[in-house]
């Protein structure tokens, strides 16, 4: 079982799309097993996206992940960073396909609506950062036999 971070970002939220996001993502098999709403400090926007530090658009993204509040959630289930990533879209709204979120609500690389983490190790590293460990919830879901074989 993998886990992953999935964040619904400013414009996600202000456009009310968190439970489309949420919806999709249960539809898709995965298990919600951590979930709050923050307003991000600079200090976590910025070791959030340290990879991207020293990359010209790294304040802008800063500016804009601070400018409201998030959702930040994690994922369960057999493969879950690459089912995120499928329902998401390409980073690039306009690129992304038609029955993805960023393909179905995203005009701007900028403001594209959710982030989910790239690898394992990413979504590690990420939800280490904002969530403790007594903050995710274990356990099982009837459903799950329904979702994948074995």
């Amino acid at each position: 079982m993998e886990r992953t971070y999935v964040m619904v970002k400013p414009d996600g939220v202000q456009r009310g799309l968190v439970g489309e996001v949420i919806g999709r993502l249960e539809r898709k098999g995965l298990k919600l097993v951590g979930l709050k709403m923050i307003h991000l400090p600079r200090e976590t926007a910025e070791k959030h996206y340290a990879p991207h530090k020293d990359r010209p658009f790294f304040p802008g993204l800063i500016r804009f992940i601070t400018s409201g509040p998030v959702v930040a959630m994690v994922w369960e289930g057999p493969r879950a960073v690459g089912a995120v990533r499928a329902v998401m879209g390409a980073t690039d709204p306009v690129t992304a396909t038609p029955g993805t979120l960023r393909g179905d609500y995203g005009l701007d690389i900028g403001m594209n609506i959710v982030h989910g983490s790239d690898s394992v190790e990413s979504a590690e590293r990420e939800i280490a950062i904002f969530f403790q460990p007594g903050e995710l919830v274990s356990y099982d879901k009837d459903l799950d036999r329904w979702v994948t074989e074995g």
